[in-house]
């Protein structure tokens, strides 16, 4: 369900937030912005994504976006993801949670429905068995989703200036315009809260939205 950055009331003092979007859409400075605002007001809490936010998810990461050999086929890739996610939950996030940090998490369980889901055409049931068997009973108390034109953004990662496009980065416009059908779908029908922003705006508006809507 989408609600208003205004109407936000956090439910917990220590919250698990998931950022969601489409490749270019800012999700990484967002949250590297949150999080230096958090530090400054002595908020403990970790920045942590997925693929790669164990140890062992790092090499999973490797495989879902650098492999270049033969075509992986659509479950594999589902499943590998769904590996990364138990080992990320168990290893990282619920420790995190017990300690009463705020997880900043760039993508989870909703980057999976939209990438592999409307991205590739899997099954949604068979992306929730995967997502169900990974996950357990831990969901974000909030999902963040930055919304943009996949041109704009495709812009955007053209002119960066690091190593290059993962393989999802590179796949086609059409791609990119069903996942972002995709997430606003589950904006709307996802009993999880999601803030939609729009990332047009500027890395400090958007910074600035959340720290008011979450009143820290």
């Amino acid at each position: 369900m989408i609600i208003e950055p205004s109407q936000y009331k956090l439910s917990s003092h220590a919250p698990f937030i998931a950022f969601e979007g489409i490749n270019g859409c800012g999700k990484t400075t967002l949250i590297r912005n949150l999080a230096s605002h958090l530090t400054a007001t002595n908020i403990s809490h970790i920045i942590t994504r997925e693929p790669g936010g164990s140890p062992l998810g790092t090499e999973i990461r490797k495989l879902l976006l650098e492999w270049d050999g033969a075509e992986k086929s659509v479950r594999s890739e589902l499943l590998l993801f769904a590996a990364d996610r138990a080992e990320h939950i168990e290893k990282v996030i619920a420790p995190a949670q017990q300690a009463d940090k705020w997880v900043l998490c760039d993508r989870f369980i909703y980057s999976t429905i939209a990438f592999q889901g409307y991205g590739r055409g899997l099954s949604r049931s068979l992306i929730d068995q995967a997502n169900e068997l990974a996950i357990g009973n831990t969901l974000p108390n909030v999902v963040v989703l930055l919304d943009i034109d996949p041109r704009i953004a495709a812009q955007r990662m053209a002119s960066r200036t690091d190593n290059g496009q993962d393989n999802f980065e590179r796949e086609a416009l059409a791609f990119h315009t069903r996942i972002r059908n995709g997430f606003l779908e589950l904006a709307e029908t996802s009993p999880t809260p999601f803030l939609v922003l729009n990332a047009e705006r500027s890395p400090e508006e958007l910074a600035s939205t959340l720290i008011t809507a979450f009143d820290v």
